[in-house]
């Protein structure tokens, strides 16, 4: 008999750990799993696509919880302890998540005990971290059903949190070795914690840069810097303009350019600080694209300055298309990117050593050939996606076979 799973999903927005589950749930095994996606909101991509209209493109049923409005009473006491505790960030955390659970979690969870009960579940899969699942794990507290988290980026964990999870879990899937550590590390029991690294399709048909950067209308002579992913302050897109500003002083000569890809709250600020910098000519903000590997392989150099990741799979998707990489040195990143060998790291929010690095690909061809050539190797050789799939499913297989009866 197919196992049946509830995909729960409460996130807002797009982004790449979407884009791995929806990887997944194209290729995962429906003769032995049934899965139905369980979301908050209905969020959309470019070109009007909306995260229902994939799913149903590929058979796969989601239901929608109703999310209520934040009532008075919680918005107001949630103001109130961030001025009376904003000198204390944990235990500011630790009251606004007590309010949080009051009006968001406990109807949130109710809901979602109710699907997992009419529907007869056999396990509950979280796609994110511990922290943005809390109603998961309080809907399945008395359930027979096995509760599986994935991680897909750095978790923030406190103590409650990690008795959350040891109380319940049957499985963590962390996306990277290094979000393992982090778990272990913060007390997530170790025998509940696997990795099963983000991968990609290494045999999918790939852009050529010529024809893209002829089509975006980017000259062969420019030399192309570029971002991809949400404006959002954890993205640290205004160190690359702050590193960008520094590498306009130094070097005036130089014909380059700077391609945004995405949206978010964050545009405004950009382009303010981009005035500041005087750089402003030189930036091209595209919005989101549902096409992110035509950028890619168009840029010369891809910039990620991320303060967290998990196992970003746009870096793997830059390294495919034979584009260098320079990122941040946390979680995740520093995981793809061996330095001055598959691309360059800088310490997070180092601006000068980020400017280094952008004088560097800049001026030296063979070394960013040297890195794009190792950097694809290494893509092909260990982050298929056929070996993530698989390594999720026998997760979900064993958690399910294992399962607690309460």
């Amino acid at each position: 008999m197919r196992k049946k799973i509830l995909l729960l999903d409460t996130g807002r927005e797009w982004g790449g750990g979407t884009n791995s589950m929806l990887e997944l749930l194209k290729r995962i095994d429906r003769q032995k799993f049934d899965v139905t996606c369980c979301f908050y909101n209905n969020y959309a991509r470019g070109n009007s696509e909306t995260i229902e209209s994939i799913l149903n493109s590929i058979g796969i049923p989601v239901i929608f919880v109703a999310q209520q409005r934040q009532p008075k009473w919680a918005k107001i006491s949630k103001e109130l302890l961030r001025t009376l505790f904003m000198f204390n960030r944990s235990l500011k955390k630790e009251m606004i998540d007590r309010v949080d659970e009051k009006w968001r979690v406990q109807p949130n969870a109710q809901q979602i005990a109710s699907i997992l009960q009419t529907g007869q579940f056999d396990a509950l899969y979280m796609n994110n971290q511990p922290s943005t699942n809390v109603e998961g794990y309080r809907a399945a507290r008395n359930l027979d059903i096995a509760l599986i988290q994935h991680c897909r980026i750095e978790p923030q964990l406190n103590q409650p949190l990690v008795e959350m999870v040891n109380q319940r879990v049957d499985a963590i899937i962390a996306v990277s070795h290094g979000v393992n550590q982090t778990l272990r590390q913060s007390g997530i029991d170790a025998q509940r914690c696997f990795t099963v690294s983000n991968a990609i399709d290494i045999h999918q048909t790939l852009p050529s840069r010529a024809q893209v950067r002829e089509r975006l209308g980017y000259a062969t002579e420019t030399f192309v810097f570029g971002s991809i992913g949400s404006l959002i302050t954890r993205k640290a897109n205004h160190h690359i303009f702050q590193a960008l500003g520094k590498f306009k002083r130094a070097h005036p000569e130089a014909n380059w350019k700077m391609v945004v890809v995405g949206s978010g709250p964050e545009k405004e600020n950009l382009v303010t600080l981009a005035q500041k910098e005087q750089i402003e000519s030189h930036i091209i903000f595209t919005g989101f694209q549902n096409n992110p590997l035509d950028y890619l392989s168009a840029f010369d150099t891809f910039i990620l300055a991320s303060r967290s990741e998990g196992l970003p799979r746009v870096v793997l998707e830059a390294m495919l298309v034979k584009t260098a990489v320079i990122g941040s040195k946390v979680v995740g990143t520093a995981e793809l990117i061996n330095h001055d060998e598959t691309g360059l790291l800088f310490e997070y929010g180092d601006i000068d050593q980020l400017s280094r690095h952008l004088t560097t690909v800049w001026q030296d061809a063979n070394l960013r050939q040297r890195l794009i050539d190792t950097a694809e190797a290494r893509v092909r050789e260990n982050y298929a996606i056929e070996n993530y799939v698989t390594g999720v499913e026998m997760i979900l297989g064993n958690s399910i076979e294992r399962k607690p009866h309460v």
